[in-house]
């Protein structure tokens, strides 16, 4: 694909991506995926040939187009280009470059903004399920300036709610595929769950580590490395998401007590690399596993009263809060975060 292509770079959340709507790239998922490792730079640990930031968090993107379904504005698909490897996977979904989907749905005039908030209905085809997200649009324009701050992004910026509906078992089936808040992986006790994102949960001294390590600490930890790969391999095929050996997902995140202040404190491998805070979706997957009696998480985990959870789940550069809604039964009802956007640039893009 030599022509220019029309692309929107932002960051969404504590990632950032391209945003490109549906119709803009080839129909051909091969040639696809072959244009979309060119503009990356991949593979390339540096992706010096691209606009890949040579991170898993810097190497996303988002297609999006109008949706056919009843009551729902846009359609998403969230793709994950490899770094160091030519691979593109929609084998998971991304709740922060979700964040920016609502502006550029409304940039690209998909979606027709009001004056003050736009609700926008986005349906994530990753996983079938559907998110709303609150936008500000004063005088019907989006505004990215504001008093919104998240750990893992300086500054602040306008708030973005997104509330998810559903998510649970969205990959693997069921809630807790296994069937159990516990199970136990090479003497390790684990909670394998999916609340929109598909997450083993264990104890970090379980694993040799104290849980307040840096990025850099733990990604220098080979014998550890080796450990959650092990597990993570066999839990696949019991999340029923077969041989995980060239997949993204389960992502392993390791828990201990919260140290400043929130519900607990978490490490988390995106598998291969230690994340430099948490995805949105890991975040509502972890602060779930945090209600489960059973759950290595629920042992120390600093649980609010009331049907209105606020789970502050904290990691190595801060805290992604989590507001979860309980029904009659006690049961996750809603699931909902604050996140934050930013254009950073809109244009064309170029693979040759």
């Amino acid at each position: 694909m030599s022509k220019p292509v029309p692309c929107m770079w932002m960051r969404g959340g504590t990632s950032k991506g391209g945003y490109f709507l549906a119709g803009d790239l080839p129909s051909d998922t091969k040639e696809r995926d072959a244009f979309l490792l060119r503009i990356m730079g991949s593979p390339d640990e540096r992706q010096i040939d691209g606009m890949g930031g040579a991170d898993p968090l810097t190497s996303k993107v988002a297609v999006v187009k109008p949706s056919v379904r009843d009551g729902v504005d846009v359609d998403y698909l969230f793709l994950q280009v490899g770094v160091d490897q030519a691979t593109v996977t929609d084998l998971q979904n991304c709740g922060n470059i979700l964040a920016g989907v609502g502006p550029f749905a409304i940039e690209r005039g998909l979606v027709d903004p009001e004056d003050g908030e736009t609700k926008v209905t986005i349906y994530m085809e990753n996983t079938g399920q559907i998110a709303t997200v609150l936008i500000q649009t004063p005088k019907g324009k989006v505004t990215y300036k504001g008093k919104a701050a998240i750990d893992g992004v300086p500054g602040t910026a306008a708030p973005i709610a997104i509330t998810f509906q559903e998510t649970a078992g969205s990959s693997c089936g069921a809630l807790l595929p296994s069937g159990n808040p516990k199970d136990v992986i090479d003497g390790i006790d684990v909670t394998m769950i999916d609340n929109g994102m598909p997450t083993v949960v264990m104890r970090a001294t379980d694993l040799g580590i104290r849980g307040s390590e840096s990025r850099a600490e733990l990604e220098a930890n080979d014998a550890l490395r080796q450990k959650l790969e092990s597990i993570r391999l066999q839990c696949g095929p019991l999340m029923n998401l077969g041989d995980v050996t060239e997949k993204s997902v389960p992502k392993m995140s390791m828990v201990s007590p919260a140290q400043k202040g929130g519900a607990i404190s978490t490490r988390t491998f995106i598998p291969h690399r230690c994340h430099a805070s948490i995805g949105v979706l890991g975040a509502v997957s972890v602060a779930t596993a945090c209600m489960l009696d059973g759950s290595p998480a629920h042992d120390f985990a600093q649980i609010p009263t009331g049907k209105r959870k606020t789970l502050k789940i904290e990691h190595p550069i801060g805290q992604a809060t989590v507001l979860l809604d309980l029904n009659d039964d006690n049961e996750i009802e809603t699931a909902a975060i604050i996140r934050t956007a930013r254009k950073l640039f809109d244009g064309t893009i170029f693979a040759e």
